[in-house]
């Protein structure tokens, strides 16, 4: 008689050292800047490597076959990560390009005012600061405290002439995660969108579109995605598609693109419409080996890890004399630590000079370890800083 099926036992889970060895870096030197750029793993050459063989094989015929069904296959991958459907994920060369996208589809005349964080990366202002002459109004909400923005500020300037409020799920600069679901609900109240540039969250963090009920989301890449760069995600919501006429286009938004009709711009009835260009095929097939890493492990296995090494990370700085940047538990926290110091920049060159790679900001150094770093790598680094900030 067969019995219930068993548990799958605990040695069949991949370990941390497995998953590390994939990723060269790690044999000349201690990586804490993935919050920069993800470290390049073996599968993501690999799969670049592939992309280069049926172009020499090949050469354009490819894309009617293999380059065609990776587009297809990179939109599928990014949806079952987000919780989305494929249809609703464009492709984009970079975040400012699907910033662009999205900018451009709103009339600002009745609504002008976009809310944006001070703290947010400087493209998200940048895209509606430079729609002034059509009318948009950059409205910034102010963090007290440089690390996050607080859900009543945003309440506050979020009224009847707010088009869109347009913030990060993770502030680049401290790391702080901000409650997109919360944010969501603030914005629809008062008939506004919400769009998230979750560049430093998605990977790192469990992201549900439809739990958050975003109406647009950004991920890309370069950093927790382990892609590199060159290749951006943008999510948006299945119902508001028929709405979005963006004046920034291409011959992928075409409804039919390989109809080649030059007199009529008939939008694709999927995200594709959001869509610019043809894409690099060396970043679609980069981005989608980074992906295989973050689908295989899972992302709630990551966030485990993530704030077991954030937090040995910052009880050393602390244990150093140093004031790394952080609000309440570490799970308030992604994968980013800031630490002020006298000359970031000097710092940053002194830990290069022990092997130890990590990176600075106005004021501060910023660390980011992720999956494939341990605790050893953790203890390199404050030894390193122990030395050069004596």
């Amino acid at each position: 008689m067969t019995g219930p099926a068993r548990p799958e036992p605990i040695e069949a889970v991949r370990s941390w050292a497995a998953y590390r060895d994939e990723f060269p870096v790690f044999t000349r030197a201690t990586y804490l800047n993935t919050c920069s750029l993800g470290a390049l793993g073996s599968r993501v050459r690999a799969a670049v490597e592939r992309f280069l063989d049926l172009w020499s094989e090949s050469g354009a015929s490819a894309w009617y076959g293999p380059w065609w069904q990776e587009l297809d296959a990179l939109r599928a991958s990014v949806a079952r990560l987000l919780g989305a459907d494929a249809e609703e994920i464009a492709l984009a060369p970079s975040i400012s390009g699907a910033l662009a996208a999205v900018s451009s589809c709103f009339d600002y005349r009745a609504r002008p005012r976009v809310v944006v964080a001070d703290i947010d990366f400087p493209t998200v202002a940048y895209q509606w600061l430079a729609r002034a002459a059509h009318g948009a109004e950059v409205t910034f909400v102010r963090s007290p405290d440089g690390l996050g923005a607080p859900l009543e500020a945003f309440e506050r300037a979020i009224d009847s002439r707010t088009q869109l409020v347009a913030t990060s799920h993770v502030y680049f600069q401290s790391g702080v995660v901000q409650d997109i679901a919360a944010l969501a609900r603030l914005a629809h109240a008062r008939g506004a969108y919400l769009l998230v540039d979750a560049y430093q969250s998605v990977g790192q963090l469990p992201t549900d579109v439809r739990a958050a009920d975003v109406d647009f989301l950004m991920a890309g890449g370069l950093k927790w995605l382990l892609g590199g760069p060159g290749i951006a995600y943008l999510y948006a919501r299945r119902d508001l598609l028929p709405r979005l006429r963006p004046a920034v286009s291409g011959w992928f938004a075409h409804r039919e693109q390989f109809a080649f009709d030059t007199q009529h711009l008939e939008y694709a009835d999927t995200a594709r419409r959001l869509e610019a260009g043809t894409p690099s095929l060396a970043a679609v097939y980069a981005g989608r080996a980074g992906l295989e890493y973050v689908h295989e492990i899972g992302v709630e296995r990551i966030r485990a890890r993530q704030i077991e090494l954030t937090s040995a990370l910052a009880d050393g700085l602390v244990g150093l004399g140093l004031r790394p940047r952080l609000r309440g538990a570490a799970a308030a926290h992604a994968g980013i630590v800031t630490v002020p110091v006298e000359d970031p920049p000097a710092a940053v060159a002194a830990l290069r000079g022990d092997g130890v790679i990590i990176d600075s900001r106005p004021g501060v150094i910023r660390l980011s370890p992720y999956f494939y770093n341990t605790l050893q790598d953790i203890e390199r680094t404050l030894a390193s800083l122990r030395t050069h900030l004596r």
